[in-house]
């Protein structure tokens, strides 16, 4: 293992550590606002909490084996400064998004723009491996 694809690594688990802070935030916001499971409707606070914390889930899915094909066939620094804007932009996301709806934007473009460059660019480095 490399020391630059340990960065891949790192950049990985800290998009997964930040999901799972944003779990421990709608635990938290299930109790402050009186939220009992399995309901996920009714208060808007504790509501906007819970769609960062699903809207980050429906992300991960998609960022994280992009960032992986981007790093394999593209550049692992670049997938490494991408994915560190990702988890910048979900921190953001959160913050605003848990504020008030219309707060939100900033955060998801700076999450989705990442996403979306290292998806392309993992599907190009892929298919021009694969195919050379």
């Amino acid at each position: 293992m490399t020391k630059a694809y340990a960065a891949i690594h790192l950049i990985t688990l800290l998009a997964v550590f930040e999901y799972l802070l944003f779990m421990l935030a709608v635990a938290r916001g299930r109790s402050t606002y009186g939220v009992k499971a399995p309901a996920t409707a009714g208060q808007d606070d504790f509501e906007r909490l819970y769609r960062v914390q699903m809207n980050t889930l429906e992300m991960l899915v998609i960022f994280i084996p992009a960032l992986w094909a981007f790093a394999s066939f593209v550049s692992i620094a670049w997938a490494a400064g991408l994915g560190a804007l990702f988890i910048l932009g979900r921190a953001l996301y959160f913050v605003g998004y848990s504020k008030a709806a219309n707060k939100r934007s900033l955060g998801f473009t700076l999450s989705f723009l990442p996403t979306l460059a290292l998806l392309i660019g993992g599907l190009f480095g892929a298919g021009r491996a694969a195919f050379a």
